[in-house]
């Protein structure tokens, strides 16, 4: 492994098999709570199948710049792969929130946690309301997947003498993500109330939030923060992560419109359906005029719009210029990136494979 790059494949299976040691364990020390919450331990494992691992992987390669900065022949530990899998774990958190919210049916290709509840209640023959059930059960999945990246995480960095750096990182990603995601959801209703011309500049705030943040900034400096990186290595580090998140997210919105369903595990224009405010959605709404603003408002949000009407609202945002215009701010953030890593006293392997990410994260259909 010294002196290349890691294959995706590498991160995957080195924090895959730090799951499964956690997992085991928590099976075994949940044993006593009875069947009924066997079920609910299961889900939570369910979540953390499958993706992309993101965020283990910029983790990774941010320990890596400053680990083998200073000692080619560095090796990871296992409290790094527990402080990756701590990630991937949160992220679960996030996104099974992130359904119940959207109301999505869809997961990766499968039903989102809420409905896979539901669908348990269905088929133990319970009582009452599946989905209020599906519901209620999925609010207190997440908040067991945190609890879970929290005891991960704490036992990772206990025997590191900079353990308190860490956690001071990962509080502000936890705080910074549930801001973000609220503003997010109050954008879908705010937006009404603001002018026209703001909507990009509180897009972008949910973007870098909910996103950019959380999802590349912030795993990079915690795995930096491991390897005790100095203020200007984690510098160079955030300068070049928060961009790469912004186009990343921005990626995403594309996908939440454009994106095959065959590909991406949701429906096409799934985001329309939503409602989601996004910076395409904003520069949209900026070009067009005041019949056409009414219609497009009207129409977005509207959870039963027929796959014409998703085309219409694409035909709408294509023939806007939004989408091109999104693109050209994505190749603008990748490039803000790149300039960030010249000169950076970081490993040379490890920006190479900064580089790499960076791409993977922005010119991807899934």
């Amino acid at each position: 492994m010294l002196g290349v790059v890691p294959s995706p494949s590498f991160v995957s299976d080195a924090v895959a098999a730090r799951l499964r040691l956690f997992l085991d364990r928590m099976r075994g020390e949940s044993a006593e709570y009875g069947p009924d919450a066997e079920g609910l331990i299961d889900s939570a494992a369910d979540t953390l199948v499958g993706g992309k691992r993101l965020r283990a992987r910029f983790c990774h390669a941010g320990w890596q710049s400053v680990a083998r900065f200073r000692d080619r022949d560095a090796e990871e530990s296992t409290g790094l792969w527990d402080v990756c899998a701590a990630l991937e774990i949160f992220q679960s958190a996030a996104l099974v929130h992130d359904d119940l919210i959207d109301n999505s049916d869809t997961r990766r290709g499968r039903p989102a946690a809420h409905r896979a509840l539901e669908g348990a209640h269905v088929a133990a023959g319970w009582r009452g309301d599946p989905a209020a059930f599906g519901r209620s059960s999925a609010i207190l999945l997440g908040d067991l997947l945190v609890a879970w990246s929290d005891d991960l995480l704490e036992d990772a960095i206990e025997p590191l003498p900079h353990a308190s750096a860490v956690r001071r990182e990962y509080g502000r990603m936890r705080r910074d993500v549930t801001v973000g995601q609220f503003l997010d959801i109050a954008e879908e209703s705010a937006w009404s109330v603001h002018a026209t011309d703001s909507h990009v500049e509180r897009a972008l705030r949910v973007v870098s939030l909910k996103s950019a943040r959380y999802s590349i900034e912030q795993p990079l400096v915690l795995g930096a923060a491991i390897a005790d990186a100095d203020e200007d290595q984690l510098l160079a580090l955030r300068e070049f992560g928060h961009p790469v998140g912004m186009a990343f997210q921005l990626r995403d919105d594309l996908l939440g419109v454009y994106g095959d369903a065959a590909v991406t595990g949701k429906p096409a224009g799934d985001d329309l359906r939503e409602g989601k405010r996004t910076v395409l959605v904003a520069l949209t709404r900026q070009t067009l005029d005041a019949s056409a603003r009414t219609l497009f408002d009207e129409m977005l949000g509207d959870p039963d719009l027929t796959s014409e009407q998703v085309a219409f609202l694409q035909a709408t945002i294509t023939a806007s210029g939004a989408r091109e215009r999104v693109e050209r701010m994505i190749d603008d953030y990748a490039r803000e990136a790149d300039r960030a890593l010249s000169g950076a006293r970081l490993d040379t392997t490890a920006v190479g494979d900064l580089r790499d990410l960076a791409r993977a994260a922005t010119v991807r259909s899934a």
